[in-house]
């Protein structure tokens, strides 16, 4: 299965200019561009996966070959970064989206609420106002899966599968305690040092050190996620970061309750961004949804080490569904 993902599964690279921000979108299957795509070819449903923070594209793709191919390559798998997280290599075609009639200006795109609008805005334009949607949230990314159903209710989202969601109390969990001060307080003092000592490197370095990287972790190096060592993409990641610290604490319940026969919830029994004792409560709070707990010790982070298990149950979980398509 490794070697069939690795080699035969087509990835697509654009980057797209959506709400005026450069955004890296990474297309798995054959299908670039579902818009002007008329023909009888066209999939009836998209898979899109919306990433945690920072919000670095290819370091999903692993994940999204194995989606892919686990659901018999009938469906195309999106992954988009999010605005100020990806910056275009010298010499990439950056393409201009068509505008969204209905948007407003948004006045901080790199902010948590900014980065929802950014997200509407793309499925808006780049995607068929017919065509049915599954989103995979990861992390921040359910938390935006959730405005998503919220603020669009008229985008046909089938499904919303939210993976180690940190949807509440992030500044009160293991890892948030310690991220709090360090994203709200100190990151300031940060960002000096981060430009002098990062943006004067060449490409070239920029290119080593990031192989050198996704070696040391194991990450296949289709696409180098060069914004590793971005210092823009690296300030708007402990920008956003110091928001859901602020602002992600108390559970949208209300919004839960209204979309809760599409949302399937996967927590994690060894997560530090969102620790046991919260699937316990969305458990007490929401007994009928469809909430699950993993039962091996998967990280939080697993688009590393588990991908291929996570699309396996991601895609068990969406059969009935899919096969109706």
């Amino acid at each position: 299965m490794d070697s069939e993902i690795k080699e035969e599964i087509p990835v697509h690279e654009e980057f797209i200019l959506c709400c005026g921000v450069e955004t890296q979108v990474l297309k798995c299957g054959p299908w670039t561009d579902l818009i002007n795509n008329q023909s009888g070819t066209r999939p009836k449903l998209l898979i899109f996966i919306i990433p945690g923070n920072p919000g670095f594209s290819p370091l999903y793709v692993p994940f999204a070959k194995a989606l892919y191919s686990t659901t018999k390559r009938r469906f195309p798998v999106w992954i988009i970064s999010h605005a100020g997280h990806a910056l275009a290599p010298r010499g990439k075609k950056v393409l201009k989206s068509s505008e969204d009639p209905n948007a407003e200006e948004i006045k901080d795109i790199y902010g948590l609420h900014g980065q929802v609008e950014h997200k509407l805005a793309f499925l808006r334009t780049q995607v068929p106002k017919e065509m049915k949607l599954v989103v995979i949230g990861h992390s921040i990314g359910s938390y935006f899966s959730l405005e998503i159903l919220k603020h669009a209710p008229e985008l046909p989202v089938i499904h919303s599968i939210l993976l180690f969601p940190t949807i509440e109390r992030i500044s009160e969990s293991p890892k948030g305690k310690f991220a709090t001060p360090l994203l709200c307080w100190l990151r300031y003092a940060l960002y000096v040092p981060c430009y002098l000592l990062l943006k004067p490197w060449p490409e070239k370095i920029k290119s080593l050190m990031t192989r050198m990287v996704l070696q040391m972790m194991d990450i296949p190096r289709e696409f180098l996620c060069l914004n590793m060592f971005e210092p823009f993409c690296l300030v708007n990641a402990a920008y956003l970061g110091s928001q859901e610290m602020r602002e992600v604490v108390k559970r949208d319940n209300e919004t839960i309750k209204e979309h809760l026969p599409k949302l399937i919830f996967y927590y994690g029994t060894t997560d530090n961004w969102c620790p046991k004792e919260y699937y316990d409560d969305m458990k007490k709070d929401f007994p009928e949804g469809d909430i699950r707990l993993c039962e091996k010790k998967i990280p939080h982070a697993f688009i590393f080490d588990f991908f291929q298990e996570m699309a396996d149950m991601v895609a068990d979980w969406l059969k009935d569904d899919l096969s109706k398509m």
